[in-house]
């Protein structure tokens, strides 16, 4: 299967609902996933905790988009087991060539101590990863993205699954069923990452999350 995907058929997957996975970095094989259970983000609808919002408003860390991605994939994949393999480096590299696939970085001075990617596929958000090296970087990435998308008229911020540290931040699980449904109607409509509009102030990224807790 490695030798026949191509970015076209990744997307083509996307719009059905499913992803790809590998059971490891070094295994070539790519399996396809369509969760019972699925996990999402509300847009918008990330929690942002006194002591995350304590961190945005120090200054700590600096936040780019589509700056470094394939560092970030990088980071994301670096980890004892990670379903990331040469085959999905490669794809997800070319989606973000052609402008489908997007990155959030976090930067300590000039070091990437955080970020998460995904793709983008009409007006819905496939989130694939995030990595952080340092403690609310990888917190830092999401507020920032959901913030983005909520900008940017996305309807739907797929997290794949439901984790505790997900759910602690907003996210919550739906259906298979209720995500397709979403799905389709996410994919009928319109928004923009617009990679190239400077990050908004850590102030604006509290606000904004205040308003629609």
């Amino acid at each position: 299967m490695s030798t026949t995907l191509t970015p076209d058929l990744l997307l083509s997957a996307y719009r059905q609902g499913i992803f790809p996975m590998s059971e490891s970095r070094m295994d070539p094989d790519i399996f396809w996933v369509d969760p019972q259970r699925r996990g999402i983000f509300p847009i918008p609808g990330f929690h942002i905790s006194r002591s995350l919002a304590r961190t945005l408003r120090s200054g700590r860390f600096s936040v780019t988009y589509d700056r470094a991605f394939a560092e970030v994939v990088a980071g994301c994949a670096d980890r004892a087991e990670t379903w990331i393999n040469a085959t999905i480096f490669a794809l997800y590299a070319k989606l973000h060539q052609r402008g489908q696939a997007h990155s959030v970085e976090v930067w300590e001075a000039d070091n990437l101590v955080g970020g998460v990617y995904g793709v983008a596929i009409g007006a819905a958000f496939f989130g694939e990863s995030m990595f952080s090296r340092r403690t609310d970087a990888s917190k830092t990435a999401l507020a920032y993205l959901t913030d983005r998308l909520s900008c940017g008229g996305f309807s739907l911020f797929d997290t794949q699954f439901l984790t505790p540290h997900l759910q602690s931040l907003g996210a919550i699980e739906i259906s298979r069923n209720s995500y397709h449904k979403r799905l389709q109607t996410a994919l009928r409509q319109s928004a923009a990452f617009d990679a190239t509009t400077p990050a908004p102030t850590a102030q604006d990224i509290i606000q904004r999350s205040a308003q629609t807790s």
